[in-house]
């Protein structure tokens, strides 16, 4: 790829990925869904809050009723494999051969999250509550629910990058498919630094 006009004097030709790579990793398409799935989270967050204010007595009941060790032990296992995923991008820039090995500790580190969480709504439901007991348990299942199927589907994507991998089929010269799921995983990451917070510890 020339990067100077056809009539100068110097050409000088550059690998596609190292023009595009600091700029944007991974495909622009997992950069549309990524940033349409934050403004979704986004308008949500603000709906909870606003119900907050208009009901502060019952979010602050309702959020009495939680398990804010267990929304903690969830942050911490999101940003380790994250951690992980991160390292597994590293190390295949770097030729690496424990790129594999990152990628397969992400999983079960991540899939902690749905366990810990089906245990929440399980104690939860036992105690009677579910989408129709009041204003804060609706925000509460609907966005925890909402994160909960992007989890899912995070550590699907984690399964087959991993499969991809052992396959050899990336390289340095070939990550775009694993930096977009990374940037998928690190999203999902995100979302729960603040969705963390604000269900758990903002009264």
């Amino acid at each position: 790829m020339s990067l100077l006009p056809s009539d100068s004097a110097v050409s000088v030709s550059v690998p596609l990925d190292n023009v595009r790579g600091p700029l944007m990793p991974g495909d622009l398409a997992m950069w549309i869904f990524i940033i349409a799935e934050l403004s979704v989270f986004a308008l949500l967050f603000l709906l909870f809050s606003y119900m907050r204010s208009s009901n502060a007595d019952l979010f602050l009941a309702g959020q009495q009723t939680l398990h804010p060790q267990a929304g903690l032990l969830n942050t911490l296992a999101l940003l380790t494999s994250s951690a992980c995923v991160a390292q597994a991008v590293h190390a295949i820039r770097q030729r690496h051969a424990s790129a594999l090995w990152w990628l397969l500790l992400s999983i079960p580190v991540g899939a902690i999250y749905i366990v810990v969480k089906l245990w929440e709504y399980q104690q939860l439901a036992q105690q009677g509550y579910d989408l129709d007991t009041n204003h804060f348990y609706t925000g509460y299942f609907l966005l925890t629910g909402f994160h909960l199927l992007h989890v899912v589907l995070g550590i699907v994507i984690l399964v087959f990058m991993s499969v991809r991998l052992w396959r050899g089929a990336y390289s340095p010269a070939q990550m775009s498919g694993l930096e977009s799921g990374a940037c998928y995983w690190h999203m999902v990451d995100l979302v729960w630094v603040i969705l963390f917070p604000l269900i758990y510890v903002i009264h």
